[in-house]
């Protein structure tokens, strides 16, 4: 449901983002510092292997991400558990699943995650979280600058962001709980950037252009009804779509709406989908991720989320269905 990805063209247009940075002042303001953040994870050519702890799990993966005159290609490869690739192009995704000789499509996949950690409600970060500049540290054998963001209120967690002093690439992000105690991190452990290999971001499975192609049914920009009347401060709805997922009782495929809403690091998902017997209501936690699964009328509603476990309790207890008109 939830995976890690990664995601400028070529090495002189890297050259001149951080020329355009430092002639600017850019280094010195914490918060212009993280929108070239945002920009380099876009823009930078590089390829390197990533670690991702979340209490006691953790798990490996291998990125290799180009900027070809404006196109992003991207190949996110675990290399934990059962084999698995993810081959973005732009906003198209194609998840390989090797034992079932499968290639599932999903569209309007907006790329979002580490390092391209900031999302669409980045430009208010300043409104909900102190930005300042950490000390210098040493990440994957390259020299990097640490951005502390701490919460203003108890609705989102506090971070540590370690960016490369000469790429602005974020190399660490470290999520820290109210006793400043790192609860979930994803960091590179090698890195390249620079020139890389277009071989790099084929499939790494044999005989793909057989296996069987389903395209999920995405439908985008929706709006179900669905609302959460007391949404937390600084939080702002991203996205709402539809999918048709299998699996179902009988293996038969029923809808799911998600709905993600995020306030530039922190973001939840709520998933509704009809509900089926054999369901249990409750809440677990593991690191930083939170997830509450309850019935609403006829619904199954689970919401999902690096965010406080006081922020799902809310979300879920302010869930409501508005027919739309």
């Amino acid at each position: 449901m939830l995976y890690k990805k990664i995601y400028l063209g070529m090495l002189l247009l890297a050259g001149s983002a951080f020329a355009f940075a430092a002639g600017t002042g850019e280094k010195n303001d914490p918060q212009k510092v993280l929108k070239s953040i945002q920009l380099a994870a876009q823009k930078l050519n590089y390829s390197g292997t990533f670690v991702y702890q979340q209490a006691s799990q953790i798990r490996t993966s291998r990125i290799t991400h180009v900027n070809d005159g404006g196109n992003e290609i991207e190949k996110l490869e675990i290399l934990d558990g059962k084999p698995r690739e993810y081959i973005r192009r732009n906003d198209e995704v194609s998840c390989y699943l090797p034992e079932q000789k499968l290639v599932q499509v999903e569209k309007d996949v907006n790329p979002e995650s580490f390092p391209a950690l900031l999302t669409q409600n980045a430009q208010a970060l300043a409104e909900i979280y102190h930005i300042r500049k950490g000390e210098s540290a040493r990440v994957a054998g390259l020299d990097c600058q640490t951005y502390l963001l701490d919460p203003k209120d108890g609705f989102r967690y506090g971070y540590k962001l370690c960016a490369d002093k000469n790429s602005n690439l974020l190399l660490r992000a470290q999520t820290v709980n109210t006793r400043n105690e790192v609860i979930e991190q994803i960091a590179f452990t090698q890195l390249q950037v620079g020139d890389i290999d277009r071989a790099k971001l084929k499939p790494g499975f044999n005989g793909v252009a057989n296996w069987r192609i389903e395209n999920l049914t995405v439908q985008s920009n929706i709006s179900s009804g669905w609302i959460v009347k007391q949404l937390p401060a600084g939080y702002k709805k991203t996205k709402e779509i539809k999918r048709l997922i299998s699996g179902g009782v009988g293996g038969k495929t029923h809808p799911v709406i998600q709905m993600t809403f995020s306030d530039g690091l922190g973001a939840f998902s709520v998933f509704v989908e009809p509900d089926s017997e054999g369901r249990t209501e409750g809440s677990i936690q593991q690191g930083a991720m939170n997830i509450t699964a309850r019935r609403v009328g006829d619904a199954w509603i689970t919401v999902v989320g690096e965010v406080p476990a006081s922020v799902v309790r809310q979300v879920v207890s302010s869930l409501e269905f508005r027919p739309v008109k």
